[in-house]
């Protein structure tokens, strides 16, 4: 850790002790231990944990959950400055606990659950480029109302409108700068035969067990749910079809967990979360994603969060434990896995 980053370390903790000795009106820090927390600062009070997010607000009730649970805490309260909206809808789904208070200079204020984001639905104008999706070999993905084009997860074509005149078109490439750079190095040519060469290009590498390269490395969890998607069974599950997170992914480089809604060979519905690596706040996130799926369409859902062996952590597996409705993690071996 840099001297600056320590610095700041110590003023969050000196922050979170005076907003938790004011809120229960003491006089003095007595009682009120300081701890570690990676993305802010803890303390533990009376048996009761304390903890304030400063870093990935949205998604820091996980890692604040963990650290209770390893501190042995009997309760939680979740402190933070901004996306405790999130936190508190999160929270509901947990059978622990759990406290989410807005940070209001040095008032302590209960979060409010923050509503389930709106459907959006493709304009007929973005929904029309399905076809030249498909042409250029590319899989049709929609998400939050946003049409791409994926191979094996990994983004590779987009449907935006045109800045200036506001039309609808096709951009080639991986995430914002690639597309702008690749259109300024190929616009003229015809989209479906660029998107044919980045295509064929990925798949060369975009595979499970293929050696390290940039193409296999961008979007982990991407690449395992298309696996799934193509043999649901791995997961137990009869058929699955891509369906919105609850929150929208913001940058294509950035490990996002992705969801799946289906049936199971009993008839049931199922919710399949899909990530990559030991994420923390995994389980928070799942929950939320089953509790926006069901919301949406009326269903109620078992839960499966799929990892790659190996990546799910006692702790996770502990907090899953707390879920109010039936949800498991499934481990997978996707160095012997396949895709059509």
């Amino acid at each position: 850790m840099s001297t600056n980053d320590t610095r700041k370390s110590q003023l969050l903790s000196l922050k979170l002790r005076a907003l938790v000795r004011d809120h229960l009106a003491r006089s003095n820090d007595d009682g009120i231990a300081p701890a570690v927390f990676a993305r802010g600062a803890a303390v533990i009070e009376s048996g009761n944990s304390w903890v304030l997010v400063e870093k990935q607000t949205s998604r820091g009730l996980g890692p604040a959950l963990l650290w209770s649970l390893k501190e042995g805490a009997s309760t939680l309260n979740v402190l933070a400055e901004s996306g405790t909206g999130i936190l508190a809808r999160q929270a509901a789904w947990l059978d622990f606990p759990i406290t989410v208070w807005h940070v209001n200079d040095r008032t302590l204020i209960p979060a409010v659950a923050e509503p389930f984001p709106d459907e959006r639905q493709p304009s007929t104008e973005h929904a029309a480029f399905v076809p030249l999706i498909v042409q250029g070999g590319a899989t049709p993905v929609v998400e939050h109302g946003i049409v791409a084009g994926e191979v094996l997860g990994l983004e590779v074509c987009r449907v935006v409108d045109d800045p200036v005149t506001g039309a609808a078109r096709l951009e080639v490439g991986m995430g914002a700068h690639d597309r702008e750079a690749f259109a300024m190095l190929h616009g003229d040519k015809p989209k479906v035969d660029a998107l044919a060469d980045v295509v064929k290009n990925v798949k060369q590498h975009r595979r499970p067990g293929a050696l390290p390269h940039p193409f296999n490395r961008i979007a982990p969890e991407r690449m395992l749910r298309a696996v799934i998607l193509d043999a649901p069974k791995m997961v137990g599950a009869v058929s699955l079809d891509v369906c919105d997170p609850p929150m929208r992914r913001t940058n294509v480089l950035d490990i996002t967990p992705c969801v799946a809604r289906g049936k199971t060979f009993d008839g049931g519905d199922v919710v399949v979360l899909v990530t990559s690596g030991a994420d923390p706040d995994i389980v928070p996130f799942a929950l939320d994603a089953r509790a926006f799926v069901d919301h949406r369409h009326g269903s109620v859902s078992e839960l499966r969060i799929a990892m790659a062996t190996g990546h799910v952590t006692p702790t996770n597996r502990r907090a899953l434990g707390f879920a109010r409705h039936a949800a498991t993690f499934v481990e997978l071996d996707i160095s012997t896995a396949s895709s059509s």
